[in-house]
C-alpha cells in the first residue's frame, strides 16, 4: 500500500490525484513548488517504474508544467526527481521568476522556507481547479 515518506508529509500540502501520481504543494512561499510522488510501494528511481507508469509520470509531469507556466507565468520551470534527502521517488516542479529569493542559483538550501498563510493556500488551490479539469482529483484540505 502507497505511503508517503514521514519528510514529505511534514513539509508539504496534499493537492490531489494524477492517475498515477499525488501532486503536492511545498509549504513554502518563497516559490510555487510542485511534488509529484507516484503513488507505488518502494520505488526510488523513475527506471523502477514498469514502461506505463514511466510514461505516465512522464505525461503528469509535462501537463503539470505546461499549466504551471502559463498560470504563475514561470519565466523558468525548474523540473527535477532527485531523492537524495527522500529517497521515495518524487518529481520536483518549481516555477521560477527572475525577480524570486534564490534566482538565478538553484531554490534548494538558498533560503529557509516561508510557509504559506491559508489565505495563499486558498488562492493557489482555486487556481489549480481552474487548470487541473483531466484526470485530476482534488483532495479537500
Amino acid at each position: 500500500m502507497f505511503a508517503l515518506d514521514p519528510r514529505l508529509q511534514q513539509d508539504t500540502l496534499p493537492i490531489g490525484d494524477f492517475p498515477l501520481s499525488r501532486l503536492l504543494l511545498s509549504n513554502d512561499s518563497n516559490y510555487p513548488w510542485f511534488i509529484l510522488v507516484p503513488r507505488r510501494e518502494d520505488i526510488s528511481e523513475i527506471f523502477q517504474l514498469d514502461v506505463a507508469d514511466q510514461q505516465q509520470l512522464w505525461k503528469e509531469t509535462t501537463a503539470l508544467a505546461e499549466m504551471l507556466k502559463d498560470s504563475f507565468d514561470a519565466d523558468k520551470l525548474n523540473v527535477a526527481a532527485l531523492g537524495n534527502v527522500v529517497s521515495q521517488l518524487h518529481m520536483h516542479v518549481i516555477v521560477r521568476k527572475r525577480e524570486d529569493a534564490a534566482w538565478p542559483a538553484p531554490v534548494w538550501g538558498k533560503h529557509p522556507a516561508k510557509p504559506y498563510s491559508a489565505e495563499q493556500i486558498a488562492v493557489i488551490r482555486e487556481r489549480l481547479r481552474l487548470v487541473l479539469t483531466d484526470d485530476f482529483t482534488f483532495l479537500e484540505g
